[in-house]
């Protein structure tokens, strides 16, 4: 069931995706060469508790931090550890949220650490221009394949593939709702757009092959062939004056 949102509830979602992108912010700012893993998912989890909210991926699922962090090859679901150091030239994803009031933010962004190569600057800038891309197309009366449709042909027109596995989502009171928000598809299929709605859309872009597996910790998401991937995200409402992107700090 799709969950239209009050304009309570969208004033709760924006206070949530406020504190979802500030932490967001503040853990790409420590990304460099030298920090651990675990020091940045520290950053998220205090500045969230600081803001009167609650880490939204803390035991979500029974995930065991307040931010996935994936570095290079690591697509989604990457464990924050205090053994994991970032090096010069890594890519390094990060996704998070914040929970406010019982309504969630839910966002994602990749970050350079040092000097990075040319190849993976222009995945990481590929991918944040696939999200806007499709973020434009959150128009009511739309479709949800326009969404879609619109990222996977940016993408795979600048040679990227599209990771098929996991998709974008509704979210509100809870930070998986329906519909699900596909980076591939057909424009003009899929579930009608309305006033009201609010969807966490994520492309999730891989170097090579969009084939992915998942390691032996049962959550972090590898690509098959071991080449980069990069990974963005905001939390948006749909509405009669356009998008509105609730996950701005």
């Amino acid at each position: 069931m799709i969950v239209l949102k009050t304009a309570r509830e969208l004033k709760l979602m924006r206070e949530a995706g406020r504190i979802s992108a500030k932490a967001l912010q503040l853990v790409g700012e420590a990304v460099q060469p030298g920090v651990t893993t675990h020091q940045l998912d520290q950053i998220a989890y205090k500045y969230i508790l600081s803001q009167g909210a609650k880490p939204g991926f803390l035991n979500y699922g029974g995930f065991p931090a307040s931010a996935c962090i994936s570095i290079n090859n690591e697509v989604i679901h990457g464990i924050p550890s205090k053994s994991r150091v970032i090096q010069n030239g890594d890519i390094v994803s990060v996704d998070l949220g914040a929970v406010f009031e019982g309504y969630n933010g839910d966002n994602a962004a990749t970050f350079a650490a040092g000097d990075v190569s040319p190849e993976a600057k222009r995945l990481i800038d590929v991918t944040r221009e696939s999200l806007y891309e499709g973020i434009k197309m959150a128009q009511v009366g739309g479709r949800i394949g326009d969404i879609s449709s619109a990222i996977q042909q940016y993408v795979e027109a600048r040679g990227y593939s599209v990771v098929r596995q996991f998709v974008g989502h509704g979210v509100g009171a809870c930070l998986h709702e329906s519909p699900e928000v596909p980076n591939f598809g057909t424009k003009g299929r899929g579930v009608r757009l309305m006033p009201g709605m609010t969807l966490a859309i994520e492309p999730m872009i891989n170097q090579g092959k969009p084939d992915v597996r998942t390691l032996s910790d049962g959550w972090t998401v590898v690509t098959a062939d071991s080449g980069l991937s990069a990974h963005f995200e905001h939390s948006i409402a749909i509405t009669d004056n356009g998008p509105v992107i609730l996950t701005t700090p």
